[in-house]
Formats: structure tokens, C-alpha cells, sequence
């Protein structure tokens, strides 16, 4: 079970891998060796399966591959995509390929094709026709791809309820394949360990799970490929967030399941692949930080050094006349505990020369909040200067609740490449740096963790001037972007009326900076990108309800 890291378009770097790790297996005496979904071209690969000369290099790529299967006797199980031949419908398939003796034994086109959340599969293929069954050494082998297996009776999944089941529709099998790329989001792995446990045990098979591994923009692979007995139990389960190759006896207990990850360890791990595989994948090797002194700035500064190293990791303290001594106090105290090249650029006399550029434009105006972002645009500015400067990557650091409310300049603080932390609710911030400090103690500086979050642009300002407490907020943000509840449903849980009005209101209006934003690496089932799909121009998400009609 090649459980590998492949790169989006990179079919040559991706067969390279491929052909290491079969011949790897090969080595260990193998009988089969299986990689992920779509391993030739990477996953997702979207519109570059819309340019033929991809198609074509992928298509040579299978052809390399089947002629390393010649006079070995190791079969490789692997994921390409392959033409539709049909001549109806799209014109791909996502398929696993069967390669035996330097042959192509069967090509098996993936049947049910998600289109919901950060998937859009039937944009590109056709799904298959019908299920595949390979005869191979005494064994009976049922091929799936990824999404195949999520529509199964012995288990309610979250899935879309499909009108096809692919594996009630095999022949009696005796060991269940599936190639699969899955995106991580936090507890995961425990739901995929029922459902493998429960397809297997209500069949009495074997069952060979191999997932990907790695970051892909803005989705993030965690492995944990799964062998599975027929009594449910996991045999086998690969490396959690780092590529691995497992060689298992389907039939044989091996070194089991290990314990689940806590959510602010899988987070914190998934972040960190996510960081550095963006970084590595783009040809980056260094990145910027703005270090403010709080809380979102230290765990994205955190996670840019566990990802890439400190010496690859730059600074820059921003000050106005707003910024409170203990900000820069607890900014340097990272910076220090993190070995950290840092800068301080100070801001006053830029803000200065603003004011009067705009004096007469503006006269008779009161200051408000036009000022207050543009001091966060004139941060934006030189971050982006240094970034340019020595060709680094700008990493922004708004969490989800700002992003989601809108608490957060564009052209300002938005400014940068990624959004590392931007799945992450402020609640949970603050839960993995305490993580954090549980194992290192004031790793992050303790100030930091417990002084009220503020912007800092004007005197005396803190979040919660104009946002409920994030506890409150992100209880009603969960609502809202994650089960859809409407202003009855929260105001039931017992929110506040004229509170969740605000919030809903606050949500609706920032879509238009969210189309704009850095990528947000996922980590959660509804994250900001490809697979929220929100209109700008609209208003029920935050008209007030109209008042229930009395009954007759």
C-alpha cells in the first residue's frame, strides 16, 4: 500500500515516485502493490485535465508504468485518469488500472463522482458502467475508487445518497480495493475507520484502503491508509500526515491501529503539512510573518517554523502610536523563544503622510474607520515590500471568525499568499496554543493567551467592542457555516435574536473580501474556498424574519 505524495501536473516526478515505491514493493516480495487516486497526475487536478497534451503525457505515463511490470511478479494497482470511449458523455474516466506482466489487465472508471463541497468530478469524467472483479492468485478483488465505497448500506456516511451502490452491485469478492484521495478535516480518520470496519465485517472480506498523503493548495491529505480483516479490526493503518509504504499480509493482524489524534494535534499537524507542501510545491522557501504581539500571529508564526524551519521564517513588528507596550514585549518574546530574524518598521510618520494627503479631501469628516484601515493597509504594504524584496511568501493571519465576520481589512491584513489559520475559529486558536504550551511550556508567551484580542488601531480598542465574545460568536458561526441554521434554529439554542441578526448580517456582507482572500487551507468540513459557494450580491442571509402570522 504506497501511501505517497504526488504533485498536482508533475506526471514525470509523480512516475518517478511510483516507480521507486513498486519497485520497493517489489523488493519486499510483494504480491500487489496499490498507490492512491489519480497518483499519475496528482489530485485535484482540475482544468489541466481540459489541455490534451496533458491527457497525452498521462496516457505515456500508464504506458511506463505497465512496461516496469514486465517479468516481475508484482502487479501494480494504480490511479490515472483514461478516455472515455463510449463517445457519450464527458470524455475522461477516473479510473484504477490493473497492470500485471507488463500488461494492462483491466481499466476500472470510478462510478460515483462527488460533486458537493471542494469536489466538482463530473465537470471532467463520466463515471463507469459497472463494477470490476479481478481474479488474481486464488484471490477475488473488488476495485473501487475513493467515493465508490462512501455509499454503503452497512454504514450512514454524510455522502450524497447516490441511486447506484457500486458494492452491492460486485460479484462475491474476498478483498475490497480502493484508491482514494480524501481531505483531511479533524476527525476524519476516526469516521473512516467505522465505515471500512462496517463494510468489512458485514461482508466478512479483507479490505485495502490506500490514501494520499500531502498538501494540494488548499486541500491537505493525511494518509492513514487503512488494512482492514474481516472482523472489522484495523490490521494496518499507515502514518498519519507523512507518506508511507505499508507491506501487509491481508489476512494477518499487523501493527494495528494507534490512538486517535486529539483535533488541536491533527490540526496542528495537518496545518504544518499543509504550509510546507504549498511552500515546497510552488518553489518557495521562506516566508513572512507580521508579528503583532497576539494570538493568531504567534500560531501562524508557530506553524511557519515547525513547517519550514526558523531560519526561514522572518518577522516584521509593525507599530503605530495605537500599539500597547505588552504588544511588542510579547511580539519579541516569540521572536525569541522561535529564534527569529525579525524587523521592526515603524508606522507613525506613513500614517502622518496619509492624513495629509487626504486633509482638505476629507475635511469635515470625522476619523473612523477609513483611518483605522489604512493603517492596516500601510502594514499590508511594507509586508508585501519585504516579501518582494527577498522573494518570500507573505502568510496572512486572520482566523475564521474574523474572516467570517468581515473583522479584517482587505488590501490590509488580508494581504499574502496563504491563509494558514483561516479555518481555524479564534476559540480554537487559542485551544492549540494552550496545546502548544502543554508541551512546551510558554512557547507562546503566556501574556499573549490571556490579554483581550484587539486590533489595535485606535486607543483602547479590543475585539469585543464590536463582536459578541468569541465563545458566543463561534458557537453561532459553527451554526451558521457549518449546519445551516437559520435565525429561529440559533435563536432556539438559546442566542440572542438581535445577536445573531448582526452576526448573520456581518457574514453575508464580507463575502465580497472572501472572493478576494488568500487560499485557506482546509481543515474543517465547510472552510472558506473552492468549496463555499456563497452569492455577494444578496439578502436573505440576514433580513430579519418576518413576524409569524397569529392562527385563526
Amino acid at each position: 500500500m504506497m501511501q505517497c505524495n504526488t504533485v498536482v501536473g508533475d506526471i514525470e516526478g509523480n512516475v518517478g515516485k511510483l516507480l521507486s515505491g513498486y519497485e520497493h514493493a517489489a523488493s519486499n516480495g510483494a504480491d500487489i502493490c496499490v498507490t492512491p487516486e489519480l497518483a499519475v497526475v496528482g489530485y485535484p487536478p482540475r482544468d489541466l485535465l481540459l489541455y490534451p497534451s496533458f491527457l497525452k503525457k498521462a496516457e505515456e505515463a500508464l504506458g511506463t508504468l505497465t512496461q516496469a511490470t514486465a517479468g516481475k511478479r508484482t502487479a501494480l494497482v494504480v490511479g490515472t485518469i483514461g478516455p472515455n470511449t463510449s463517445g457519450q458523455g464527458m470524455p475522461l474516466h477516473n479510473e484504477a488500472v490493473f497492470l500485471e506482466a507488463g500488461t494492462v489487465v483491466v481499466r476500472y472508471a470510478k462510478r460515483l463522482l462527488p460533486t458537493y463541497d471542494v469536489f466538482d468530478e463530473a465537470r471532467y469524467f463520466e463515471p463507469g458502467g459497472g463494477p470490476c472483479v479481478v481474479q488474481f492468485q486464488g484471490r477475488r478483488l473488488a476495485l473501487t475508487v475513493c467515493e465508490d465505497i462512501w455509499h454503503d448500506g452497512a454504514y450512514k456516511t454524510s455522502v450524497p445518497n447516490y441511486t447506484v451502490d457500486p458494492l452491492r452491485e460486485h460479484p462475491p469478492f474476498d478483498t475490497l480495493v480502493n484508491l482514494s484521495a480524501s481531505p483531511f478535516c479533524v476527525r476524519k480518520q476516526e469516521e473512516r475507520r467505522r465505515l471500512l470496519g462496517a463494510i468489512a465485517a458485514s461482508r466478512g472480506i479483507r479490505v485495502c484502503y490506500v490514501n494520499a498523503v500531502g498538501g494540494n493548495d488548499e486541500l491537505i491529505f493525511d494518509g492513514r491508509s487503512l488494512h482492514v480483516l474481516p472482523n472489522g479490526a484495523v490490521g494496518t493503518e499507515g502514518q498519519a500526515f507523512a507518506e508511507d509504504m505499508l507491506i501487509v499480509d491481508v489476512d494477518a493482524m499487523g501493527r494495528g491501529a494507534p490512538p486517535l489524534l486529539a483535533p488541536p494535534e491533527e490540526a496542528w499537524r495537518a496545518l504544518t503539512l499543509g504550509l510546507q507542501d504549498y511552500c515546497h510545491k510552488t518553489g518557495q522557501k521562506s516566508v513572512v510573518v507580521g508579528l503583532s504581539g497576539g494570538v493568531d500571529s504567534s500560531l501562524t508564526a508557530a506553524l511557519a517554523v515547525n513547517a519550514l524551519g526558523s531560519e526561514n521564517v522572518t518577522g516584521l513588528l509593525l507599530p503605530s502610536q495605537y500599539s500597547s507596550g505588552h504588544s511588542l514585549v510579547d511580539a519579541h518574546a516569540l521572536a525569541k523563544t522561535f529564534n527569529l530574524q525579525t524587523a521592526v518598521l515603524h508606522i507613525e510618520s506613513v500614517m502622518l503622510a496619509y492624513d495629509r494627503i487626504l486633509a482638505e479631501l476629507f475635511m469635515g469628516r470625522p476619523p473612523d474607520v477609513t483611518e483605522e484601515n489604512l493603517q492596516a493597509r500601510i502594514r499590508g504594504t511594507l509586508l508585501m515590500a519585504c516579501a518582494n524584496k527577498f522573494g518570500r511568501l507573505l502568510l496572512t493571519t486572520g482566523n475564521k471568525s474574523e474572516i467570517s465576520v468581515g473583522y479584517c481589512t482587505i488590501y490590509g491584513d488580508m494581504c499574502g499568499a496563504l491563509a494558514v489559520i483561516g479555518d481555524l475559529y479564534k476559540t480554537e486558536v487559542y485551544s492549540i496554543c494552550h496545546w502548544i504550551n502543554s508541551r512546551h511550556p510558554s512557547c507562546i508567551p503566556e501574556h499573549v493567551l490571556f490579554k483581550a484580542p484587539s486590533a489595535e488601531l485606535r486607543p483602547g480598542q479590543t475585539d469585543q467592542d464590536n463582536l459578541p465574545p468569541y465563545p458566543e460568536l463561534d458557537a453561532m458561526l459553527r451554526g451558521i457555516l457549518e449546519e445551516r441554521l437559520g435565525e429561529e434554529e440559533l435563536v432556539a439554542k438559546g442566542h440572542n435574536r438581535e445577536t445573531v441578526r448582526k452576526v448573520a448580517k456581518l457574514v453575508a456582507m464580507a463575502e465580497f473580501k472572501r472572493r478576494q482572500a488568500a487560499p485557506v487551507l482546509k481543515i474543517t468540513r465547510n472552510a472558506f474556498g473552492m468549496g463555499w459557494r456563497m452569492p455577494i450580491a444578496c439578502r436573505q442571509a440576514y433580513e430579519p424574519a418576518p413576524p409569524k402570522q397569529q392562527q385563526g
